[in-house]
């Protein structure tokens, strides 16, 4: 059996990336801070080690957990179990379930930190830089999903590993230049070898040509959705920062539904290219699930992500227009998810209404909607402003740039006390947080939270903060006014406006927040 991974109480089921996981959770994990959807089945949202003591798996004393993969469902229960309340989902696209994991697991774990504490012996390879290095223009991981159905059959499975060699010889695969794998759709998805393996076109070219066909039906959907899902986590070689890419390859048509996988890979933050051979006939297209199925499966349907040739032979000539799509990094649309391309700042009224008990409630909140983003410094950046008649900036965009120093900077912010200000507050924001990052790549969106009515006008700050590109989100709690928060939310308000009578009715609205974030952030793209 494979080493457990330690992770933290906050791992949620959509960081981990392999379909089983065995992974070990700490001990003493504050209960109430647990986020968990769901009853047996839990949504992907929720938080690993709290979905173990959920469902009776582990205690608070941590210890190890099987976790598995599942699909997404309509909806998720709200269940009260050994000390965690978990929450009603409804509709998320994927989850998973836990189950005790073994002990050896975690004994291994402990015996490999050690043996690869050692350094290893051995001669030191001569350096031949240049050829090792690669193409460094070409920023990709890549992997190729070849067709390995009984569409393609053997004679053509072997032209298209010829393609596919050539495509790999050009990339200029090296340590930092391209880096490919390949996934083999047949029936079942088979992993042939990760991006890890080998970093020389030699060593790809070969393994390549080493290749069995495996035949069956063309499951190039179930491929697609577990190639995202499995292949580009970073033990498997996988680079922060890099574009992520699966190639597709298709002869004829699928034998089952691209949708889904296409909504997961997107998901991921995966292109998908898809390269289509020998389009099915008229007769043909009777049992074509979705004759769309290209469009549903790329990355955008702009053309930019399908690719025809009319046969495997004479394919030669196509090989570098495609190599150019593959090492054109700003085209990679799909890189870009709302987890790792925005920025949120949060607006806390600190006024004297709000209480020292409950405004460490509205910093839960602020914890637990940053928490679900990917924090660095090439990927998604929190601030904080709190408010009563004046604006105390708590921290900027560039002053943290990971999860857990934003994490621990919300923690430490101190209650101020005082008036409602919160058209200025907005200004103030829009101003000194935004302002400096108002060129910048990620998103901008503005979180404000308030418990009650503004001495001052907010309406006109708002539109201004929109104007400069913000998108506004309005949390009220208890005396909050319904037509200021509306008057501050972006169009259309509805969705942008929430409200909760009670302090303890925010963290309800966590999930419905990120939720609000990531729909913008994909409007804005289309």
């Amino acid at each position: 059996s494979l080493a457990s991974t330690a992770i933290t109480c906050f791992t949620r089921g959509l960081d981990l990336r392999k379909g089983t996981e065995d992974v070990l959770c700490p001990a003493n994990c504050p209960l109430w801070q647990f986020y968990v959807f769901g009853d047996g089945v839990y949504a992907s949202l929720s938080s690993v080690c709290g979905a173990a003591i959920h469902s009776g798996v582990i205690t608070n004393a941590g210890g190890a957990v099987r976790v598995q993969t599942l699909p997404g469902q309509e909806s998720y229960p709200a269940v009260n179990a050994n000390g965690i309340q978990s929450q009603v989902l409804s509709r998320w696209a994927s989850s998973f379930s836990v189950t005790a994991g073994t002990k050896n697991t975690a004994l291994e774990a402990v015996g490999r930190s050690v043996s690869t504490a050692r350094p290893a012996t051995g001669k030191r390879p001569k350096k031949t830089i240049d050829k090792k290095a690669g193409n460094k223009d070409c920023k990709a991981d890549i992997a190729f999903l070849i067709d390995g159905s009984y569409n393609i059959g053997q004679r053509r499975f072997n032209l298209q590993k010829n393609f596919v060699g050539k495509v790999a010889v050009m990339l200029g695969i090296g340590t930092e230049g391209p880096h490919v794998g390949v996934v083999q759709a047949s029936e079942h998805p088979k992993i042939e070898f990760y991006l890890k393996n080998f970093t020389a076109a030699k060593e790809v070219l070969f393994a390549i040509k080493e290749l069995g066909f495996r035949g069956g039906n063309s499951n190039t959907g179930k491929a697609l959705k577990y190639t995202a899902q499995k292949f580009f986590s970073l033990e498997n070689g996988s680079r922060k920062g890099i574009p992520k890419i699966i190639v597709v390859f298709l002869d004829g048509w699928p034998s089952d539904d691209l949708e889904e996988a296409g909504i997961v890979a997107r998901e991921f933050g995966v292109n998908v290219f898809i390269v289509s051979v020998a389009k099915p006939t008229t007769e043909e297209l009777g049992m074509v699930q979705d004759i769309g199925f290209v469009d549903k499966a790329v990355c955008r349907n702009n053309g930019f992500f399908s690719y025809q040739m009319p046969t495997w032979f004479g394919t030669t000539k196509y090989v570098k227009p495609l190599v150019q799509k593959l090492c054109s990094h700003e085209q990679m649309l799909c890189s870009k998810t709302c987890y790792n391309s925005v920025n949120i700042g949060f607006l806390i009224d600190g006024s004297s209404s709000v209480g020292e008990s409950n405004f460490r409630l509205v910093l839960d909140f602020v914890s637990n909607v940053a928490k679900a983003f990917e924090i660095s410094d090439i990927g998604s950046k929190v601030a904080a402003v709190q408010f009563t008649y004046d604006q105390r900036p708590e921290f900027g965009f560039t002053d943290h740039v990971t999860k857990d120093k934003v994490l621990s900077a919300i923690r430490s912010i101190r209650y101020m006390s005082g008036g409602t200000a919160t058209g200025d507050a907005i200004s103030f924001t829009t101003r000194n947080v935004f302002g400096p990052v108002k060129d910048g790549p990620n998103k901008n969106f503005l979180i404000v939270l308030t418990d009650g009515q503004s001495y001052d006008d907010v309406r006109g700050p708002a539109a201004a903060a929109q104007k400069a590109g913000i998108t506004v989100f309005s949390v009220g709690v208890a005396w909050a006014p319904l037509d200021d928060l509306k008057d501050m939310a972006s169009e259309p308000r509805e969705s942008h406006t929430f409200f909760t009578r009670e302090f303890t009715g925010l963290e309800q609205m966590v999930p419905d927040v990120i939720r609000g974030i990531c729909k913008d952030f994909l409007d804005s793209r289309q």
